[in-house]
């Protein structure tokens, strides 16, 4: 009895460590690259940097809803891949252990996942994607300062234009300023200036450019020459650009908890359109997540190569099965939603098809005297890389002399 909870500790840290560590990467890849254009988006915008690590922070939970099925998946199987080549599975499997047994402490892991990724897709999800969409409006629509370029004659309504050479600290310190405005009696005010800030004021709709050490010119056709006006400081009112508010959290499915979703499926004051989004995305995520539970089964039966073989073929294709899972199930969520085929039908057949693959992949592992689920493929990879060292054998071999 005491060497039960032994194996199963044992079996944990043989899955914890490639889980994180798989999961750690697969996040950060997704991190970078949409880093990457998220950077290129803020500055054609305009917008202050600060704006990148907030849209990131905001997309950490679609990415883990991403990450964590990858993350189960490479940790199990790596986890077994080794008992397996050590020969320690042949050892547990001669004192009596059988797979069902082995398989306990997956199983904890998957459901402690499964729930977390419920939360995740179900719940928090929800909220980052909308907050996400709200900053993308933002810097669009200029409430981040997103509408001053550095560099660029910006028109700031429709009777005043700014040009700045240089900023820092994120548009909180200019330099090289110009700017220049007209009344609607005609007057021109034009003012150049060496250092300015922007500076709130009571009135949401209007702020206040603060100039330091430069020349203020005032035309106007009551005046026969320009007035001009050297100074020290010199507070310049600018008003905002009206915006417009953006729209409230559930104009997309996406944006929806799972609880609202059910609701959006069965209202008739709804358009059909949005009762079958509503109803394609809710099953999209509980397919996700009920995937989940396939893992194990998968993962085992994919990280057991074949005796006298250290073939990495089945880490290959686990990557794939879970990819092509997903991508199924998107194009099914797509004819759901647009009322080619019912949503139910259209997610859950291509799921039930997918667990009857990995139950036949385990039960042939577990219960069929020598079998090998993927046996044949391994069979086909062995003879390739063997033909494939042939020929470079061949292009490495020296010519003959005379």
């Amino acid at each position: 009895m005491n060497k039960l909870p032994a194996i199963d500790r044992y079996i944990a840290r043989l899955i914890l460590v490639p889980l994180v560590a798989n999961l750690t990467i697969a996040f950060a890849i997704l991190i970078i690259d949409k880093m990457r254009r998220l950077f290129d988006f803020v500055a054609t915008e305009g917008g202050p940097v600060r704006v990148v690590w907030r849209m990131l922070a905001n997309l950490i939970p679609e990415y883990l809803s991403l990450g964590i099925p990858i993350g189960l998946m490479l940790g199990i199987l790596l986890a077994f891949r080794r008992l397996a080549t050590s020969s320690e599975l042949d050892v547990l499997r001669g004192v009596g252990m059988s797979f069902g047994r082995l398989l306990r402490v997956p199983y904890a892991f998957a459901f402690a996942l499964a729930l977390l990724n419920l939360a995740i897709v179900g719940f928090v999800q929800p909220y980052a994607r909308y907050a996400y969409e709200g900053l993308q409006f933002d810097l669009r629509s200029g409430a981040l300062g997103a509408s001053i370029k550095v560099g660029e004659f910006t028109k700031m309504g429709e009777r005043m234009t700014l040009r700045i050479e240089q900023s820092y600290d994120e548009g909180r310190s200019l330099r090289g300023i110009f700017v220049r405005g007209v009344n609607k009696d005609g007057q021109t005010v034009s003012a150049t200036a060496s250092r300015g800030q922007f500076m709130a004021t009571d009135d949401p709709d209007t702020i206040i450019l603060r100039l330091s050490q430069g020349v203020l010119i005032h035309e106007s056709p009551k005046f026969a020459v320009p007035r001009v006006l050297t100074f020290d400081n010199h507070d310049l009112p600018i008003p905002l650009p009206k915006i417009e508010a953006f729209r409230l959290r559930g104009g997309a499915d996406r944006e929806l908890t799972i609880p609202e979703l059910i609701v959006a499926g069965k209202n008739q004051n709804e358009t059909l359109k949005t009762r079958l989004e509503s109803r394609a995305n809710f099953h999209f995520r509980i397919v996700e997540v009920a995937s989940m539970f396939l893992i194990p089964l998968i993962a085992v039966a994919l990280a057991i190569p074949p005796k006298r073989s250290t073939s990495a073929l089945g880490v290959f294709l686990s990557i794939v099965l879970l990819v092509t899972q997903h991508k199924i199930n998107q194009y099914a969520e797509d004819l759901g939603a647009r009322g080619t085929v019912d949503p139910i039908i259209a997610l859950w057949v291509p799921f039930l098809l997918f667990a009857a693959l990995a139950v036949w992949m385990y039960y042939t592992l577990a219960h069929v005297p020598g079998g090998q689920p993927i046996g044949a493929l391994e069979r086909v990879a062995s003879k390739v890389g063997q033909r494939i060292r042939g020929l470079i054998r061949i292009f490495r071999r020296e010519p003959r002399t005379a």
